[in-house]
């Protein structure tokens, strides 16, 4: 019997994750080609891994990046947005267990989500390669607040959360919004591109190999509030969420740390055989609701 239920709970976790969800719109995110890119390219999808049960998908060779936009029930929603930034070590963006299925655990809480498919790397051997992505995701925090009555969301309400690749963009979204880096194009550059909370999900090589943060990430009193999760046997070490939220807790910051046993890397929001890692968005849920992010607007 208990061979039977596992089988069954594999099958029906099969079905549930190979039916992405279509956004219901797509914005672009620049209103030209980005500086320095030559082609209009919004990716292509890699060949499916054939161990991977259930597969996801990998989009690369991005130059042209786009927002993915979910919206919940228009009579749950809160005024909360979220912007994802999925992860894929800049060379691709994992498209749905890292980035659509957020909104089918974010859009029943009455949250707005934005999946961002941002720029991928042009060679494996790209220095820097987080700064493209970076321009991408302060340009989406500008965007998304200028268009917050577009989207009925409130302004001073707009968070992202980033996993692996996609969490030390985030990470960086969240500490460098002092600095645009890139230069303005046009008005939506003068809006302020703070997010108003982060939540970062195993971020990748935050830290160096002494185990401190990078020189590219600076934690301050006016980072904003920040929820993280990590697990123990990460082979990208957990450390970069560790120290993060030292930084964070020395500069008095709001935030929260959970480090899982064990649940290795990549799992985004599916399960782990063996692991309870999948309980990270009920424990990100708690600290949404402690921040007062869940709550409807009153009239």
């Amino acid at each position: 019997m208990k061979r039977y239920l596992a089988c069954l709970c594999i099958i029906l976790l099969t079905s549930v994750f190979t039916e992405a969800r279509e956004p219901d719109t797509i914005i672009d995110l620049w209103p030209a080609l980005p500086t320095g890119e030559t082609a209009k390219n919004t990716g292509e999808a890699l060949p499916t891994r054939p161990d991977e049960k259930p597969p996801a998908t990998r989009i690369k060779d991005i130059t042209f990046p786009r927002l993915f936009v979910y919206q919940p029930p228009k009579e749950k929603q809160n005024g909360t947005a979220v912007i994802v930034f999925p992860g894929g070590g800049y060379n691709y963006v994992v498209m749905d267990k890292e980035g659509s299925e957020v909104a089918d655990w974010l859009n029943p809480l009455g949250v707005t989500v934005f999946v961002a498919h941002y720029r991928t790397k042009r060679t494996k051997s790209e220095p820097d390669s987080w700064i493209r992505p970076l321009e991408d995701g302060q340009r989406a925090v500008s965007l998304v607040r200028s268009q917050a009555q577009k989207w009925n969301i409130n302004p001073e309400r707009i968070g992202v959360i980033g996993f692996s690749a996609g969490g030390q963009c985030a990470a960086l979204v969240t500490t460098r919004f002092d600095q645009r880096q890139y230069k303005p194009v046009d008005a939506v550059d003068q809006i302020s591109c703070r997010p108003d909370f982060s939540m970062l999900l195993y971020p990748w090589q935050l830290v160096d190999g002494e185990g401190d943060l990078r020189e590219f990430v600076t934690i301050t009193k006016e980072t904003p509030p920040t929820f993280l999760a990590h697990t123990h046997d990460d082979s990208v070490t957990s450390l970069s969420s560790i120290e993060f939220y030292k930084q964070l807790k020395q500069h008095k910051i709001p935030a929260a740390l959970h480090i899982y046993s064990n649940g290795g890397h990549g799992y985004g929001m599916r399960p782990v055989e063996g692991s309870d890692v999948d309980s990270w968005p009920d424990r990100a849920t708690e600290w949404m609701t402690l921040q007062g992010l869940l709550v409807a607007p009153t009239d």
